[in-house]
């Protein structure tokens, strides 16, 4: 692969038109702009399942890059037997999960938790703190952590009950019971009583996703990543 990655509008206008494989494809043939495709397609649901599990956007944010770095070197071996989406998500969860439990390992080291809740809220933070999301996504992390998972990926994410057992590498009918039981608990407390829609949980917004991007493509050496 090549060192120059740039992407005009008329070029990302392209992009909308390619299969997630057909991206695949041309970026082991050479062009890699259409990596940055793929990582402005899946910013978001990798960051909602990421931040779910992690429960902290910066880090959510830090599992993201890695898992784009992963997949990117990793490419060759994408077989297509699930689909790309799967096998993305499936990376960013296996390293969510990873650092869920080496932190659990370690509990003699700073709570991460009581860290972010420490600090100042960004000015990103600020605008989307709306107080209906809010109480969304408070509740959402007190779910179990299987439960939340798998209510993220069903009922925020949108994904179906085949590709959400296939992540999680659960049976379909281990995700229906889970979803079932996600929803009691936040029914009375949620979406019941406040009516909140659960699209807006965990929003990646457009400062976010090219924060990423730029991060990930400075990693792989395409160019250096803008400031944030």
């Amino acid at each position: 692969m090549g060192t120059s990655v740039s992407a005009d509008a008329a070029e990302r206008a392209r992009w909308g038109l390619l299969s997630d494989e057909e991206v695949v494809r041309l970026v082991l043939a050479g062009d890699e702009a259409l990596f940055e495709a793929l990582m402005r397609r899946y910013n978001q649901r990798l960051f909602r399942v990421a931040r779910a599990v992690v429960k902290d956007d910066a880090e959510a944010e830090d599992v993201m890059q890695h898992a784009y770095v992963q997949a990117y070197a990793h490419l060759a071996q994408f077989e297509g037997r699930a689909r790309f989406s799967t096998w993305l998500t499936r990376i960013a969860l296996y390293e969510a999960l990873a650092r869920v439990r080496r932190r659990r390992r370690t509990p003699e080291g700073p709570d991460p938790e009581e860290a972010a809740r420490s600090r100042g809220p960004s000015p990103e933070e600020q605008m989307a703190q709306a107080e209906a999301r809010a109480l969304l996504e408070s509740t959402i992390e007190g779910l179990p952590p299987a439960y939340r998972a798998v209510f993220v990926l069903r009922d925020v994410e949108g994904m179906d009950t085949a590709e959400t057992a296939e992540c999680l590498e659960v049976s379909a009918d281990v995700v229906k019971t889970r979803l079932h039981r996600a929803r009691a608990l936040l029914r009375e407390a949620l979406l019941e009583r406040a009516g909140v829609a659960t699209a807006s949980a965990f929003s990646f917004h457009l400062e976010r996703c090219d924060r990423v991007v730029s991060a990930v493509l400075g990693r792989l050496g395409f160019r250096p990543p803008r400031p944030s």
